[in-house]
């Protein structure tokens, strides 16, 4: 199961409540921004994410969470050593980069395959 490893509680991230309950995925990196309200939920589109959130359990809605910007998150799964990695619309990271003129969010790379080192930014193909 994935978890944060290095993470700044002042600069690495952010806290905010989750607006609807987390039973999956538990334990995953998964991208996530926020909505109206300023709650965490997954993203829908490539280039919303905000950060990074992993939990090690279910959450309900309103629980608050530490959402990662930069930092690194180890023992993840299905991940290439030294491979980019991006926002997908459903909320997994995946290698592909985009495509000419196309805005994406870039969540981090690996250096091992078990350790994604997040630095979240837009990017633009």
């Amino acid at each position: 199961m994935a978890r944060y490893d290095k993470y700044d509680p002042v600069s690495g991230g952010f806290r905010a409540a989750l607006a609807a309950d987390w039973a999956t995925p538990v334990g995953t990196p998964t991208a996530v921004t926020l909505d109206g309200n300023g709650r965490v939920i997954k993203v829908t589109a490539v280039d919303t994410a905000r950060g990074v959130l992993v939990v090690d359990s279910t959450k309900v809605a309103g629980d608050i969470v530490d959402v990662m910007t930069a930092g690194e998150i180890v023992d993840c799964t299905g991940l290439t050593a030294g491979t980019d990695y991006f926002s997908h619309t459903d909320a997994s990271l995946v290698n592909a980069a985009p495509g000419a003129g196309v805005n994406k969010v870039r969540i981090g790379h690996t250096v091992e395959a078990s350790r994604l080192v997040v630095r979240v930014a837009k990017v633009q193909g």
